[in-house]
């Protein structure tokens, strides 16, 4: 796996309440939700990436309110178009 290196003020973690441990995995954990969130990744991907398991991944999304279902707008018509589809077939149209 490749390392990513990032600079950052010495005294950000501090800023933030945070030792510096605690900073680099927020880090790691905020990149990994934002590729998730634009369609960059898939979920597992971004779990990895954020070192940590699918589990805690989906609940850190929950809570700085990502959606976790992530369809593009061609997925979100394909997924309505097939139940609409079914739905005709069920009432015998």
């Amino acid at each position: 796996m490749k390392t990513l290196v990032i600079p950052f003020p010495d005294d950000l973690p501090e800023l933030l309440r945070m030792s510096d441990e605690e900073f680099q995995r927020e880090a790691k954990l905020l990149l990994a939700m934002k590729l998730y969130e634009i369609g960059k990744i898939s979920f597992g991907t971004a779990a990895e990436l954020a070192g940590v398991d699918r589990a805690v991944f989906l609940a850190s999304l929950s809570q700085y309110g990502i959606s976790a279902i992530n369809l593009r707008d061609e997925e979100i018509q394909r997924e309505i178009a097939v139940l609409e589809q079914e739905a005709l077939r069920e009432s015998g149209e």
